[in-house]
């Protein structure tokens, strides 16, 4: 692959990154970009690799999953090449971002990992997030990881109904 092309997609990584105020997936930068057919699996793959390595963007992995945000130097960067991007392919970021971003925010604001904190104990940890900050984070300790994964499955569903009961008993008088 020539470098101009992988520079391309690079920046265009870091235009969708830049366009959010959330983190992305994995899976939701590159089938953007599979969808539109800019290029294949394995090119958007080694872009997203070299811009961590470049700390162009940053990496968190949580249950199998990565969620990448934009760093200053990605902005920096984005600002000087941003022009090397088409207008059409700018409009078609832009359009899908505009249709999709509620959805987009919804599956990445309510996290759950869990880990193994010593024998027979495990930690499920549930957050909801707004930008940069928890709207409520809980660790709960469990004996079994089975017990861990399945609170994490059931995190997304059943956190607005948790939410909501947490502040309604604290606030009661």
């Amino acid at each position: 692959m020539q470098a101009e092309t992988l520079m391309l997609y690079k920046l265009i990584v870091l235009y969708i990154l830049d366009k959010v105020d959330f983190p992305l997936t994995n899976g939701q930068l590159t089938n953007f970009i599979l969808e539109k057919e800019y290029t294949n699996y394995f090119n958007i793959q080694q872009a997203i690799s070299e811009l961590i390595d470049d700390d162009y963007i940053s990496s968190e992995t949580i249950r199998n999953s990565s969620l990448y945000q934009i760093n200053e130097s990605g902005k920096e960067t984005l600002s000087f090449f941003s022009q090397n991007i088409s207008q059409a392919i700018r409009d078609d970021i832009d359009a899908y971002l505009k249709e999709h971003k509620y959805s987009l925010r919804n599956e990445v604001s309510t996290l759950a990992d869990y880990f193994e904190n010593k024998k027979d104990e495990y930690i499920a940890r549930l957050r909801v997030m707004e930008g940069d900050s928890a709207i409520i984070e809980l660790k709960l300790s469990v004996p079994t990881e089975r017990e861990a994964n399945l609170i994490c499955n059931n995190w997304r569903s059943k956190s607005s109904d948790i939410y909501a009961y947490v502040i309604s008993s604290l606030i009661a008088d």
